[in-house]
């Protein structure tokens, strides 16, 4: 069997002191040597400079780097301009995303779906780039339905994405579940589970009900029980989420990205615990 790749997010500053927090992160993250950082890009493109002058740095640490490209707020020659800077600074991977519409925003822009973002990141770029798209074994909130968002799933693999990082979540089973169903349907494309660890209760209900991601009841209630004791909330999160991913991993989870919220502590804690 194949050694299980991993990776971590990061998302970009808004201050010089959020990048040389981020870097000293990055530093203890990349002693782990994960096969490449992502970097997310805001809704509406709304940290594009951010987002760009956080993979240069990346770049410039030696490391291999995957920014996102959003459809939403993007313009066909906007993004055309970020593939070619992206292939001067030597980047790689790239994960194309539909992205969220920030509230107030009219139009999504020139893409509409992200199967048409990977069909032009193709068409501009060839082959250049390792493109991963997102997968959502929870199906994606706007989802009409699970099959119609596993038809759109087929899309982006179809339009040229190599591969797939999910939504994070916290029930195995509706990832093997969602495995299955897209080699159903001819999808070979491997399928990396997106991981969240539990560092607050508060801030994980929280983007739980934003993005759709369940989080099972009997979790639930045992966080809430904590209440403000963070200590305990972390080191039930820790055994809980080391669980989860020990269960993917010996189901065959190609391997694993971590969701780091830009702290390295949680997600080296994990990686250490699973042995990576």
């Amino acid at each position: 069997m194949n050694k299980p790749l991993f990776s971590f997010e990061f998302f970009p500053p808004q201050t010089p002191e959020g990048m040389e927090k981020l870097a000293a992160t990055r530093k203890q993250l990349a002693a782990l040597n994960p096969e490449f950082f992502s970097v997310t890009f805001g809704a509406g493109g709304s940290t594009q400079e951010r987002t760009l002058e956080t993979v240069r740095q990346i770049k410039a640490e030696a490391l291999q780097v995957a920014p996102h490209l959003s459809c939403v707020g993007s313009t066909r020659d906007n993004v055309r301009s970020l593939l070619q800077t992206y292939q001067q600074l030597g980047v790689k991977r790239i994960v194309a995303l539909r992205g969220d519409m920030p509230s107030g925003m009219g139009s999504i822009g020139e893409f509409q779906y992200a199967n048409e973002l990977v069909s032009f990141i193709r068409a501009q770029t060839g082959e250049h780039f390792h493109i991963e798209v997102a997968a959502y074994p929870e199906f994606h909130p706007q989802a009409k339905s699970a099959r119609d968002d596993l038809a759109n799933f087929k899309r982006k693999v179809a339009a040229g994405a190599n591969s797939a990082i999910t939504q994070y979540f916290y029930n195995a089973d509706s990832y093997f579940y969602f495995v299955d169903e897209c080699r159903k349907l001819g999808v070979t494309a491997p399928i990396v589970p997106g991981i969240m660890p539990i560092v607050k209760y508060s801030q994980l209900a929280r983007f739980s009900d934003m993005c759709g991601a369940e989080i099972p009841r009997w979790m639930r209630k045992t966080l809430e029980g904590y209440g403000d004791d963070n200590e305990s909330v972390q080191a039930f999160g820790l055994d809980v989420v080391t669980q989860l991913c020990e269960k993917l991993l010996a189901g065959g989870a190609p391997g694993l990205h971590f969701y780091t919220l830009n702290q390295a502590g949680p997600s080296r804690e994990l990686c250490k615990r699973l042995g990576l």
